[in-house]
């Protein structure tokens, strides 16, 4: 047989069962089997023949034999006779085949049924995943038949309607209106769009981030990340040099209602004075100034941190309101909000829920009512069909504003009958946009007007907005207004808000400004004939605000939904503008404009340490809800760039500060934000293939996706510990139990009360007046509720955010490798070193603590989240003085000690592989020995198990990670944000020179280069 033959034959063989055989050509065994049809039976052929004289020259060809068992015959190569022009003659190897005279009937049939048996199960059983319809030819495929069965053969109809009865190749359920034109309308769009904010809460700038955003969910909100085209280098420039927009709406509001004292008696354990300011500041309680705060479980300062909130007090218009009924809002991140509004109750006592008296959206439609109007009759299936409601009768579709997901039926509000205060959940019940950089003056005077005073003489029973007349009538009120106009009218002029005093708060009633946009977006500039009068402008920036102009109408929550309520809409707006006489021209509404009540909140910025002070200040904009885009539109066209979580992120590095809740590990939020990331970086770290990701094993990583802080501290403390015990040993008795007792804390006892005392929430040894007043216990009763708080919770982890000893430890380092005139002050200076006699009473206090710190590289490099912050050695040092272009050690190579284990692990996997193959007899004979599944896995490249030391594993003592790092460009190199031990540092620092006190080393995950870099502690 040729090549091309036997190509052919085995091409025709290919999908035939294994106990049907063919040899070569067209074959057949003894007449009796059959393919492809090539041949017939033999007596039907004789049957067939018109000449008898063949028939007689085919038997005298053939010969006779013994008749033999005949599945012996089959199983034999046999050869059929061919009919060519001269009679039957033998086949292409020219010899004759002897044809049985006689054959069974029983076993003839037996061996025909097993052929049928295997012919049917090599066509019902599937090869490929294909369809049937993928089957056929392409000749005879048609389109239609991937979803009409009367498209195929008969013969495979019934194939492929089992197929198509799968679940895999169901039809999706079409939408009640199909074509695009409906799904379009304006109503069934914002059907479309109350039902995806059923589980996910959508800001009411939502649609317009979604086409312009990459969009995350996150704390249970759809919030933009970051913009898609290439713009950060873009958003630094606007937040440096011209304004940064950012809608901040997803920040949670809780108010507080009732008297002053009770308010700051129940509030006042879950602050310390020694963090910084609490809700008792002078400034801030007159409603003058926003505060900021960290808050803590009650009485359990400096741990259980609950997160940092901001907060402002309704200002006193009248002196006479001091003590009675005052409201505060406190502003928090939404994963803060459930641990800090449970502690809130727990404080104010307030356990009984009340009804809501908060305009709550509709409730949405629920599943079964869905499915009620999906369901059509038969008789309408396949006709066109109209709404029951179209018409005059029709109800219009109210869009959901404010939390989509709150359940009306749960309580937004509980009141205490012991204190009388009630606490409010007021999340998305106003707008928080937030403009960052020095024109935010200039956009938000150009984009916002002041509201025009209406006069007696209008009907105040048409106007929807009947609370501005009724306000107008009053002279007082009319004269704040004026006054509240002029001060927001000299901002204009002023070139930065980094001038005005921190966190000034002013309060204004506007006008639409939809009126007010311009024709083109264009880009404001600074004015300056509005700030001729210096002396009110030097008057602003010396005092701030008066406090009487911080009032506003947005704390009254009937006036909110007032406004909300009455809003024009934008097709409204747009028919009587397009029936002005001049195109273009101004349009006065009258008193059918919306009156606006705003409260304009100045952000500090950069507050800490010298350089760059103020950068990154702004104002924040609260507005009632259901007015998002009508304030967003303008502020853009007015030439803000917008920027989301990620221009966040940014801010607060460029700014120094901590991150929330990325950077507040010992916060609740903090821990479940961590362990999140780490999932996310591990997933994305096991998609890469083995060879193209890094061996951190090798490169002595132990964990490159967390920060174990726990086992640092705990670490630190034993090291300490261990290296103090030789000097102890070889003191003399005397000493040895005098420094026992200073080193090692204990329980405070009457006379060491004052030392112990900021731990239970109250003042130092060293506090004043002032912070005396903050007490609410006993010294001694709440320094015994902490030593017990140690024993219930088992964790002493904390960070260190004691104003006193920030400064210290500030000295201590010194200042930043850049700030060259503050390094000449710190060397004049007569600060005392850092002996460990000093540090012994910070150690006492917080033995497991952390402190946020901030690095500069002295060199090149790009720091990277969770890079190792490490303590040079004195050869590194001596290297450094030597080579001042010297850019670091590196780290030698690691052995992996689970590469065997792995290569086990493969091993198992493959034997696991070939017995799911084996008959299920012999898995389950398998199945009594010992679990290969049992083992743990193992990924190459990252440490199992426990951590083991995380201080000693590499060459260099390892002080802290990095939370927060890249390259700076404010300063033209890279910085870094994060936290070290408390007492690493303070034991680096004591055994440092003082020519290179406040060095360390910086080294990435995947990288085994060091690096130099300068620490310092900015308070």
């Amino acid at each position: 047989m040729s090549n091309a033959k036997e190509r052919k034959h085995a091409k025709k063989m290919r999908n035939q069962p294994t106990n049907v055989t063919l040899s070569s050509g067209f074959v057949a065994d003894r007449g009796t089997k059959y393919h492809n049809g090539g041949g017939r039976h033999f007596h039907q052929a004789q049957k067939q023949e018109p000449f008898p004289g063949t028939s007689r020259q085919r038997q005298t060809k053939m010969t006779h034999h013994s008749p033999v068992d005949p599945d012996v015959k089959e199983q034999s190569s046999s050869k059929i006779m061919f009919k060519k022009k001269g009679g039957w003659k033998a086949g292409p190897e020219g010899m004759s085949q002897e044809i049985p005279k006689y054959i069974t009937a029983s076993t003839f049939a037996q061996a025909r049924a097993a052929e049928i048996s295997a012919m049917l199960k090599a066509v019902t059983q599937k090869s490929s995943n294909s369809l049937v319809f993928q089957t056929l030819p392409r000749h005879m495929r048609r389109r239609a038949m991937s979803h009409n069965v009367k498209r195929l053969p008969r013969r495979l109809r019934e194939i492929a309607q089992k197929e198509a009865e799968k679940a895999v190749h169901q039809k999706k359920e079409h939408s009640k209106n199909k074509c695009h034109k409906a799904r379009r309308c304006h109503k069934n769009r914002v059907l479309e769009f109350n039902r995806r904010q059923k589980k996910n809460i959508w800001l009411e700038t939502h649609i317009w981030h979604a086409k312009r955003f990459h969009m995350v969910k996150k704390w249970g909100y759809c919030l933009g990340e970051r913009p898609t085209v290439k713009s950060h280098r873009a958003c630094y420039r606007a937040m440096t040099n011209r304004c940064l927009l950012q809608d901040l709406s997803y920040y949670c509001c809780l108010e507080l209602k009732g008297k002053e004292e009770e308010i700051l008696k129940a509030l006042s354990p879950m602050c310390s004075i020694d963090a910084g300011l609490t809700f008792a500041a002078v400034h801030c309680l007159s409603g003058k100034c926003q505060g900021s705060v960290l808050l803590y479980r009650a009485n359990r300062y400096p741990r259980e941190m609950l997160g940092p909130v901001t907060f402002i007090w309704k200002s006193e218009r009248t002196p006479s309101h001091t003590s009675e009924s005052r409201q505060l809002w406190i502003w928090l991140h939404p994963m803060l909000k459930q641990d800090i509004l449970e502690e809130l109750k727990a404080a104010c006592q307030c356990v009984e829920p009340i009804k809501p008296t908060i305009c709550t959206p509709g409730p949405l439609l629920t599943t079964s009512e869905e499915k009620s109007q999906t369901e059509l009759p038969d008789e309408k299936i396949g006709k066109k069909r109209k709404r029951k409601d179209d018409g005059e009768n029709a109800k219009p579709v109210k869009k959901v504003i404010g939390d989509g997901t709150r359940d009306p039926h749960q309580p937004s509000s509980w009141i205490s009958a012991a204190t009388g205060i009630i606490i409010s959940d007021l999340t998305m019940e106003m707008n928080r946009l937030r403009l960052i950089g020095p024109l935010s003056h200039s956009i938000l005077t150009e984009a916002l007007k002041a509201a025009s005073v209406q006069t007696e003489g209008e009907d105040t029973e048409k106007t929807p907005h009947h609370w501005w007349i009724e306000t107008c009538k009053n002279p007082d009120s009319v004269s704040l207004h004026h006054r509240q106009e002029a001060i927001f009218e000299l901002l204009g002029g002023i070139t930065s808000p980094a001038e005005i005093p921190s966190g000034t708060i002013l309060g204004l009633t506007v006008g639409d400004p939809r009126i007010n946009l311009p024709p083109k977006r264009s880009k404001v500039l600074p004015n300056p004939e509005k700030c001729q009068d210096n002396e009110k402008v030097r008057q602003l920036l010396l005092e701030g605000v008066p406090v009487d102009c911080a009032h506003s109408f947005i704390w009254n929550q009937a006036i909110c939904k007032n406004v909300t309520e009455n809003k024009i809409s934008d097709q409204d707006l747009n028919r009587r503008r397009s029936e002005l006489l001049v195109p273009g021209s101004q349009l006065v509404l009258g008193p059918q404009e919306s009156k606006i009540p705003i409260l304009l909140i100045q952000q500090p910025g950069k507050v800490t340490g010298d350089d760059r002070r103020g950068w990154g200040s702004g104002w924040d904009i609260l507005f009632p809800k259901g007015w998002g885009m009508a304030f967003w539109i303008p502020f853009i066209y007015r030439g803000a760039r917008v920027g989301g979580l990620k221009e966040s992120v940014m801010h607060s590095q460029y700014k120094r500060s901590p991150d929330i809740p990325g950077d507040f590990p010992d916060c609740p939020a903090g821990v479940v934000f961590a362990e999140e990331q780490a999932k996310n970086l591990l997933e994305k770290y096991k998609r890469r293939p083995p060879a193209k990701r890094p061996n951190y094993v090798k490169l002595g990583t132990l964990a490159p996706f967390c920060c174990p802080w726990e086992q640092l501290a705990q670490e630190w403390e034993s090291r300490v510990q261990a290296q103090e015990e030789p000097s102890v040993a070889s003191s003399p008795s005397g000493e040895d139990s005098d420094s026992r007792r200073d080193k090692l804390p204990c329980a405070p006892t009457p006379e060491n009360t004052d030392l112990w005392s900021d731990e239970g929430g109250t003042s130092l040894s060293s506090c004043s007046e002032p912070r005396e007043a903050m007490d609410t216990e006993c010294p001694a009763r709440v320094g015994t509720e902490w030593v017990a708080c140690q024993d219930a919770t088992g964790s002493l982890l904390c960070v260190l955010r004691s104003r006193k000893w920030l400064k210290q430890l500030s000295t201590w380092c010194g200042p930043s490798s850049r700030d060259k005139r503050a390094a000449r002050r710190a060397s004049g200076s007569g600060e005392p070193a850092p002996t460990r006699a000093a540090c012994l009473p910070l150690l006492e206090r917080f033995p497991r603590a952390l402190v946020w710190v901030s690095l500069a590289l002295l060199r090149k490099g790009s720091p990277e989240p969770h890079s190792m912050i490490c303590v040079p050695t004195e050869e590194d040092f001596l290297r450094l003085r030597q080579d001042q272009l010297y850019c670091g050690p590196q780290e030698s190579k690691h052995s992996d000690p689970f590469k065997s284990e792995i290569r086990k692990q493969k091993e198992r996997k493959k034997v696991e592989k070939r017995q799911n193959k084996q008959a299920p007899t012999e898995r389950e004979g398998l199945a009594g020995g010992p679990p290969a599944a049992g083992h743990q896995a193992l990924t190459l490249g990252l440490w199992s198990g426990p951590l083991p030391g995380v201080t000693s594993h590499c060459s260099r003592v390892l002080l802290g990670f990095v939370t927060q790092g890249d390259f700076s460009m404010a300063v033209g190199g890279g910085e870094a944000l994060g936290f070290v031990s408390l007492t690493g540092l303070l034991d680096m620092l004591s055994t440092q020179p003082a020519a290179e006190r406040g060095l360390v080393l910086l080294r990435a995950p995947a990288s085994p280069q060091y690096r130099f870099a300068r620490i310092a502690v900015e308070v």
